[in-house]
């Protein structure tokens, strides 16, 4: 049989059944609709996770004081390491692999008046430039804090979401007054609410955050409580911190590899975690997905083998005529592809058309009183995602109507056309 003859008697053969090859079509798109919901649904799970995650900065590194654990210098070990404000200039002057870096003081439960009503919150004393770019901090209202408010001093507060809400309530904070340890302060601006999963101390979004300069109004800021900074390039974060941990070695006198000397953590190293997660849930959605395109594969066998037990007498008389186990074969695998390829179109379809439908899920939007939707789960479909149960939809395929046209090429000629 020539192959247009195969491909003209494959449709023919499923349009004369078309009942059974629409039900068998439509139980493989559901599998598919289902596969392409599940994955898109992990994906986005991963993706709002990892967001919420870098929402502490991107790329940052935190470093605390710390105590010797080796003796360098003629200096005994066991001896306490204390950061200092100078450290943050011969950094910013020794290590061009850093891009920015603050110091950070910080006061913790704090009790901050505005009018008749006080709440104990922590203030954040921080270099306004830099510490806006490692910290990931975006105002939403009013303006972040400048260079020259922190050269002058200037009694300026930018307030986080939470700690705004709870000061201020409905209205608006801009440019009114708030008392801190009896100082008057203007709120310059407000903070965007941080969907933020990870921190190394009280959120960011119930902190108050002053220029560093006008923070000596209030605390000592020669001894920082640690400083943040984050690397010009994430390629280079180990050498980066390698260098960091240099400088700081030769200014306080201990050797550049003692860990505990000044502890450094790169919050980047904590992805691992998050994608571990993320990983897990998309491998275990993945897998029910298959599983019930594994059910449509089931489903498809036994259509095809009872395809095979009504047309015995045909393929008898096709055989008879002339055509060879490989054209049988053909036709049957054949038929097999066009009914997982269709059920496969229509599923990717459902699939594209529930996820726009459906839109976004709530995941930490309501945790954190955000309704921006930056929390929450995004459904779409990706390229990987059709391709991938493309593939899968046509190896079930192939393996589903392999078996059914196994048989149907190895029937006797004479014993089919005697089948009744």
């Amino acid at each position: 049989m020539r192959l247009l003859a195969i491909v003209r008697e494959a449709f023919a053969a499923l349009a004369f059944n078309r009942q059974r090859s629409l039900l068998t079509m439509l139980s493989l798109a559901w599998g598919v609709t289902c596969f392409v919901i599940l994955y898109s649904y992990g994906e986005g799970f991963g993706f709002a996770l990892t967001t919420a995650f870098k929402a502490v900065g991107q790329d940052l590194i935190v470093m605390f004081e710390g105590q010797t654990s080796a003796q360098a210098g003629g200096e005994r070990s066991g001896r306490h390491i204390r950061l200092e404000e100078d450290d943050v200039d011969a950094i910013r002057d020794s290590v061009p692999l850093v891009a920015a870096i603050s110091p950070e003081v910080m006061m913790r439960g704090t009790p901050v008046t505005r009018s008749y009503r006080t709440e104990n919150m922590t203030i954040r004393g921080v270099l306004p430039v830099d510490y806006q770019k490692v910290r990931n901090m975006t105002v939403i209202t009013g303006r972040w804090l400048s260079p020259e408010d922190n050269i002058q001093k200037e009694r300026f507060a930018v307030l986080g979401a939470k700690a705004a809400e709870k000061l201020f309530g409905e209205i608006p904070p801009e440019n009114e007054k708030i008392t801190i340890q009896g100082m008057q302060f203007t709120v310059a601006g407000v903070l965007k609410t941080k969907i933020q999963i990870s921190n190394y101390n009280t959120p960011d979004n119930e902190c108050i955050f002053i220029p560093y300069g006008t923070m000596s109004l209030l605390h000592d800021v020669k001894y920082p409580q640690d400083i943040v900074w984050s690397p010009a390039n994430p390629i280079f974060r180990a050498d980066a911190i390698k260098q960091v941990r240099a400088t700081l070695a030769r200014i306080h006198h201990f050797s550049s590899t003692d860990d505990r000397a000044v502890e450094i953590i790169a919050f980047n190293e904590f992805m691992k975690e998050i994608d571990a997660m993320s990983g897990a849930l998309q491998v275990l959605l993945g897998l029910i997905g298959t599983l019930t395109l594994a059910i449509g594969g089931v489903g498809l066998t036994n259509i095809m083998l009872v395809s095979v037990t009504q047309r015995t007498r045909e393929i008898g008389v096709i055989k008879s005529l002339g055509a060879t186990q490989r054209s049988i074969l053909f036709q049957f695998l054949l038929e097999a592809l066009i009914i997982v390829t269709t059920g496969g179109v229509i599923g990717i379809g459902l699939g594209f058309l529930v996820t726009i439908l459906v839109g976004s899920l709530p995941l930490l939007g309501p945790l954190f009183k955000d309704e921006s939707g930056s929390g929450d789960i995004h459904l779409k479909i990706s390229t990987f995602v059709v391709v991938t149960s493309t593939l899968m939809l046509e190896i079930v395929g192939l393996i589903a109507g392999f078996l059914p046209a196994l048989r149907a090429s190895r029937l006797n000629p004479i014993d089919a056309l005697r089948y009744e």
